[in-house]
């Protein structure tokens, strides 16, 4: 399973996305996701939280945030801004894989720019499609990985149907149907 990287690799790390931020704004993306007052979402692989803090605006206090990453750095980096900024709507979880969150408990999933990193993403695809609630949406993006990659791994799993496909963010809608795995 994916480990956590060293403290020097994450802060590199959050350096580049800064300025990756600079060409691909934060706001762009979780346009796609259509975030509403109230909802509960899930920040898969989190990192520092540049979609996190936005996204607990955009869910108001009624709203949750659950920002899930593998780095405890990020976490606390994270759990320390939301304390400093008054958001009690922004919850941390760390992990390799499993959310420990309740099934169907999440509106949104924000799987942003780290499908590419995963040494097994089809155990977090299952993962994520378990916690979306029925009507759930799954918004996806990944700039590493080529738009055939991207709509080839996603559809091969039949967990997500593709509801749009943006110029940066794919929107996929929970599929109601699971293939049933052979063998």
């Amino acid at each position: 399973m994916d480990k956590p990287k060293p403290d020097i690799v994450f802060h590199l790390m959050c350096f580049m996305m800064k300025l990756r931020d600079i060409v691909i704004t934060p706001k762009s993306l979780l346009d796609a996701a259509d975030i509403r007052t109230g909802q509960s979402v899930l920040d898969y692989g989190c990192g520092p939280g540049m979609y996190t803090f936005m996204a607990a605006r955009l869910v108001g206090p009624c709203g949750m945030i659950h920002a899930l990453d593998i780095q405890p750095l990020a976490l606390r980096k994270i759990a320390k801004q939301a304390l400093r900024q008054g958001m009690n709507n922004v919850w941390t979880i760390q992990s390799n894989c499993a959310t420990g969150l309740d099934t169907a408990s999440i509106d949104r999933v924000l799987l942003y720019d780290n499908y590419h990193m995963f040494s097994d993403p089809g155990s977090i695809m299952v993962e994520l499609h378990r916690v979306l609630k029925p009507d759930g949406i799954l918004s996806f993006s990944d700039h590493h990985l080529k738009e055939s990659v991207i709509l080839e791994k996603v559809a091969h799993t039949g967990l997500f149907k593709l509801m749009n496909k943006g110029r940066l963010v794919y929107t996929y809608a929970k599929a109601s149907h699971v293939p049933i795995s052979e063998g």
